[in-house]
Protein backbone atom coordinates (compact mmCIF):
# COMPACT_ATOMS: atom_id res chain seq x y z
CA UNK A 1 0.00 0.00 0.00
CA UNK A 2 1.21 3.77 -0.71
CA UNK A 3 0.18 5.88 1.86
CA UNK A 4 1.40 9.69 1.83
CA UNK A 5 4.95 10.24 3.62
CA UNK A 6 5.78 12.89 5.75
CA UNK A 7 9.53 14.09 5.52
CA UNK A 8 11.51 15.94 7.59
CA UNK A 9 14.08 18.04 6.04
CA UNK A 10 17.96 18.89 7.31
CA UNK A 11 19.21 21.83 5.51
CA UNK A 12 23.53 21.31 6.62
CA UNK A 13 25.52 24.01 6.71
CA UNK A 14 29.06 23.69 8.32
CA UNK A 15 28.36 20.44 10.02
CA UNK A 16 25.01 22.21 11.93
CA UNK A 17 21.07 22.00 10.94
CA UNK A 18 19.62 25.66 9.53
CA UNK A 19 16.85 27.44 8.65
CA UNK A 20 15.58 30.39 7.37
CA UNK A 21 13.00 32.00 4.91
CA UNK A 22 13.12 31.46 1.22
CA UNK A 23 16.06 30.44 1.35
CA UNK A 24 17.71 33.38 3.03
CA UNK A 25 18.68 34.41 6.53
CA UNK A 26 19.71 31.51 7.62
CA UNK A 27 19.86 30.55 12.11
CA UNK A 28 21.20 27.29 13.44
CA UNK A 29 18.65 25.29 15.11
CA UNK A 30 20.75 22.36 15.84
CA UNK A 31 23.09 19.15 15.72
CA UNK A 32 21.71 16.94 12.46
CA UNK A 33 22.46 13.69 14.32
CA UNK A 34 20.47 14.28 17.32
CA UNK A 35 18.14 16.34 15.12
CA UNK A 36 17.71 13.14 12.37
CA UNK A 37 16.77 10.48 15.49
CA UNK A 38 14.36 13.45 16.99
CA UNK A 39 12.26 13.07 14.00
CA UNK A 40 12.96 9.04 12.97
CA UNK A 41 11.56 8.77 17.00
CA UNK A 42 8.44 11.22 16.47
CA UNK A 43 7.15 8.97 13.25
CA UNK A 44 9.15 10.32 10.44
CA UNK A 45 8.59 8.56 7.25
CA UNK A 46 12.04 10.24 5.71
CA UNK A 47 14.81 12.12 6.66
CA UNK A 48 15.47 14.69 3.75
CA UNK A 49 19.24 15.87 4.46
CA UNK A 50 20.85 18.97 2.10
CA UNK A 51 23.96 19.79 2.13
CA UNK A 52 23.28 23.68 1.44
CA UNK A 53 26.67 24.63 0.30
CA UNK A 54 27.94 22.54 -1.31
CA UNK A 55 26.47 23.75 -5.25
CA UNK A 56 26.92 27.57 -3.67
CA UNK A 57 30.10 28.54 -5.24
CA UNK A 58 29.15 28.05 -8.97
CA UNK A 59 32.71 28.05 -9.90
CA UNK A 60 33.95 25.57 -7.46
CA UNK A 61 31.02 23.03 -6.30
CA UNK A 62 31.82 20.23 -4.48
CA UNK A 63 30.13 17.12 -3.33
CA UNK A 64 28.28 16.95 -0.15
CA UNK A 65 30.28 16.36 2.58
CA UNK A 66 30.63 12.62 3.51
CA UNK A 67 31.27 12.81 6.98
CA UNK A 68 28.29 13.83 7.57
CA UNK A 69 26.09 11.73 5.54
CA UNK A 70 28.14 9.19 7.34
CA UNK A 71 27.16 10.40 11.32
CA UNK A 72 23.27 10.54 10.60
CA UNK A 73 23.62 7.14 8.51
CA UNK A 74 24.77 4.92 10.84
CA UNK A 75 22.15 5.49 13.79
CA UNK A 76 19.18 6.42 11.12
CA UNK A 77 16.47 3.72 10.82
CA UNK A 78 14.35 5.25 8.59
CA UNK A 79 14.88 6.20 4.83
CA UNK A 80 17.00 8.96 4.47
CA UNK A 81 17.55 10.75 1.26
CA UNK A 82 21.18 13.09 0.52
CA UNK A 83 21.41 15.90 -2.05
CA UNK A 84 23.88 18.79 -2.27
CA UNK A 85 26.68 18.81 -5.48
CA UNK A 86 25.56 15.37 -6.46
CA UNK A 87 26.51 16.00 -10.49
CA UNK A 88 27.10 12.51 -11.88
CA UNK A 89 26.89 8.76 -11.01
CA UNK A 90 30.55 8.72 -9.12
CA UNK A 91 28.91 11.58 -6.94
CA UNK A 92 25.86 9.24 -6.22
CA UNK A 93 27.53 6.22 -5.46
CA UNK A 94 29.86 7.77 -2.77
CA UNK A 95 26.61 9.17 -0.79
CA UNK A 96 25.16 5.49 -1.12
CA UNK A 97 28.26 3.84 -0.24
CA UNK A 98 28.19 6.54 2.47
CA UNK A 99 24.44 4.85 3.82
CA UNK A 100 22.08 7.37 1.69
CA UNK A 101 19.06 5.60 0.35
CA UNK A 102 18.17 7.64 -2.02
CA UNK A 103 19.82 10.67 -4.08
CA UNK A 104 18.32 14.09 -4.56
CA UNK A 105 19.80 16.30 -7.88
CA UNK A 106 19.19 19.82 -8.05
CA UNK A 107 21.64 21.94 -10.02
CA UNK A 108 23.16 19.47 -12.14
CA UNK A 109 19.94 18.44 -13.34
CA UNK A 110 19.37 21.62 -14.40
CA UNK A 111 22.52 21.79 -16.56
CA UNK A 112 22.57 18.50 -17.65
CA UNK A 113 19.17 16.05 -16.97
CA UNK A 114 20.86 13.04 -18.77
CA UNK A 115 22.29 12.70 -15.06
CA UNK A 116 18.90 11.15 -13.69
CA UNK A 117 19.15 8.61 -16.06
CA UNK A 118 22.58 7.72 -15.20
CA UNK A 119 21.74 7.61 -11.74
CA UNK A 120 18.90 5.38 -12.56
CA UNK A 121 20.16 2.86 -14.62
CA UNK A 122 22.40 2.16 -11.57
CA UNK A 123 20.49 2.64 -8.67
CA UNK A 124 17.24 2.05 -9.65
CA UNK A 125 14.71 5.37 -10.36
CA UNK A 126 12.94 5.10 -6.97
CA UNK A 127 16.28 6.03 -5.61
CA UNK A 128 16.79 9.41 -7.92
CA UNK A 129 15.13 12.29 -7.00
CA UNK A 130 15.14 15.60 -9.29
CA UNK A 131 15.25 18.79 -6.17
CA UNK A 132 13.45 21.22 -8.02
CA UNK A 133 13.75 24.87 -6.30
CA UNK A 134 10.97 27.10 -8.19
CA UNK A 135 9.90 31.06 -8.27
CA UNK A 136 6.97 32.32 -9.44
CA UNK A 137 7.24 35.09 -12.16
CA UNK A 138 3.38 35.44 -12.28
CA UNK A 139 0.59 33.98 -11.06
CA UNK A 140 0.57 30.88 -12.90
CA UNK A 141 4.12 30.37 -13.80
CA UNK A 142 7.31 29.31 -11.88
CA UNK A 143 10.89 29.38 -13.59
CA UNK A 144 13.61 26.66 -12.19
CA UNK A 145 16.36 28.14 -10.40
CA UNK A 146 19.88 27.40 -9.54
CA UNK A 147 22.52 26.88 -6.67
CA UNK A 148 19.76 26.73 -3.68
CA UNK A 149 17.49 29.36 -5.12
CA UNK A 150 20.61 31.81 -6.14
CA UNK A 151 20.93 31.75 -9.58
CA UNK A 152 16.95 32.31 -11.65
CA UNK A 153 16.92 30.20 -15.23
CA UNK A 154 14.36 31.18 -17.95
CA UNK A 155 13.29 27.56 -18.04
CA UNK A 156 9.73 27.08 -17.30
CA UNK A 157 9.26 24.49 -14.16
CA UNK A 158 6.30 22.70 -15.50
CA UNK A 159 7.84 22.15 -18.98
CA UNK A 160 11.54 20.93 -16.97
CA UNK A 161 9.78 18.83 -14.26
CA UNK A 162 7.90 16.87 -17.13
CA UNK A 163 11.56 16.29 -19.21
CA UNK A 164 13.48 15.47 -16.08
CA UNK A 165 10.50 12.46 -15.34
CA UNK A 166 11.08 11.78 -18.90
CA UNK A 167 15.06 11.43 -17.91
CA UNK A 168 15.02 9.21 -15.46
CA UNK A 169 13.60 11.24 -12.39
CA UNK A 170 12.02 8.53 -10.23
CA UNK A 171 10.32 11.31 -7.42
CA UNK A 172 10.26 14.94 -7.82
CA UNK A 173 10.81 17.20 -4.38
CA UNK A 174 9.28 20.63 -5.61
CA UNK A 175 10.19 23.55 -3.73
CA UNK A 176 8.68 27.12 -3.68
CA UNK A 177 10.50 29.55 -2.82
CA UNK A 178 7.77 32.45 -2.52
CA UNK A 179 6.49 29.89 -0.08
CA UNK A 180 9.57 28.51 1.60
CA UNK A 181 9.62 29.19 5.31
CA UNK A 182 6.81 31.53 5.23
CA UNK A 183 4.74 28.84 7.36
CA UNK A 184 1.55 30.11 5.71
CA UNK A 185 1.32 26.92 3.83
CA UNK A 186 2.22 24.80 0.95
CA UNK A 187 1.94 26.35 -2.63
CA UNK A 188 -1.38 23.62 -3.12
CA UNK A 189 -2.36 24.87 -7.17
CA UNK A 190 1.24 24.98 -8.40
CA UNK A 191 1.72 21.55 -6.45
CA UNK A 192 -1.25 20.50 -8.28
CA UNK A 193 -0.20 21.65 -11.54
CA UNK A 194 3.10 19.69 -11.25
CA UNK A 195 1.30 16.66 -10.30
CA UNK A 196 -0.88 16.88 -13.36
CA UNK A 197 2.13 17.51 -15.79
CA UNK A 198 3.96 14.36 -14.26
CA UNK A 199 3.50 10.39 -13.75
CA UNK A 200 5.68 10.18 -11.22
CA UNK A 201 5.00 10.60 -7.45
CA UNK A 202 5.72 14.60 -6.23
CA UNK A 203 6.93 16.21 -2.48
CA UNK A 204 5.37 18.78 -1.69
CA UNK A 205 8.07 21.13 -0.39
CA UNK A 206 7.87 25.69 1.24
CA UNK A 207 5.62 26.81 3.58
CA UNK A 208 4.82 24.67 6.16
CA UNK A 209 3.53 25.84 9.03
CA UNK A 210 0.71 23.70 10.92
CA UNK A 211 -0.47 20.31 10.33
CA UNK A 212 -3.68 21.56 8.38
CA UNK A 213 -1.36 22.79 6.04
CA UNK A 214 0.13 18.65 4.79
CA UNK A 215 -3.59 17.82 5.19
CA UNK A 216 -4.64 20.42 2.18
CA UNK A 217 -1.66 19.93 -0.20
CA UNK A 218 -2.28 15.65 0.01
CA UNK A 219 -5.93 15.94 -0.69
CA UNK A 220 -5.93 18.98 -3.03
CA UNK A 221 -2.68 19.31 -4.31
CA UNK A 222 -2.35 15.27 -4.82
CA UNK A 223 1.04 15.17 -3.12
CA UNK A 224 2.52 12.28 -2.87
CA UNK A 225 4.62 13.39 -0.24
CA UNK A 226 5.06 16.66 2.02
CA UNK A 227 7.88 17.77 3.99
CA UNK A 228 7.83 20.01 6.78
CA UNK A 229 11.38 21.89 8.75
CA UNK A 230 10.61 25.08 10.34
CA UNK A 231 8.01 23.97 11.73
CA UNK A 232 9.19 20.80 13.47
CA UNK A 233 12.77 22.29 14.44
CA UNK A 234 11.14 25.05 16.98
CA UNK A 235 8.92 22.62 18.60
CA UNK A 236 5.61 23.82 17.75
CA UNK A 237 4.05 20.66 16.23
CA UNK A 238 5.72 17.01 16.16
CA UNK A 239 5.50 14.62 12.88
CA UNK A 240 3.15 12.77 15.32
CA UNK A 241 0.62 15.77 15.53
CA UNK A 242 0.76 16.15 11.84
CA UNK A 243 -0.25 12.05 11.07
CA UNK A 244 -2.97 12.56 13.69
CA UNK A 245 -4.57 15.32 12.03
CA UNK A 246 -4.30 13.52 8.95
CA UNK A 247 -5.90 10.67 10.23
CA UNK A 248 -8.88 12.60 11.72
CA UNK A 249 -9.35 13.87 8.42
CA UNK A 250 -9.59 9.99 6.62
CA UNK A 251 -6.47 10.26 5.23
CA UNK A 252 -4.13 6.84 5.93
CA UNK A 253 -0.50 7.32 6.94
CA UNK A 254 2.22 5.04 8.34
CA UNK A 255 1.52 5.12 12.09
CA UNK A 256 4.04 6.26 14.69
Amino acid sequence: MSWPRIIVCLDVANGRVVKGTRFRDLKDVGDLVDLALRYADQGADEIAFLDIEASADAGKPRGTRLDWVERVARHLFVPFSVGGGVRSWDDAFRLLDSGADRISVGSAAVSRPEVLGEIGERAGAQAVILSLDVRHVDADRCIVTRRGGREDTTIGALEFAGAAARFGAGEILLNVIDADGTRDGFDVDYTRSIVDAVTIPVIASGGAGRPEHFAEVITRGKASAALGAGMFHDGSYTVGDVKQVLQQRGIVVRPC
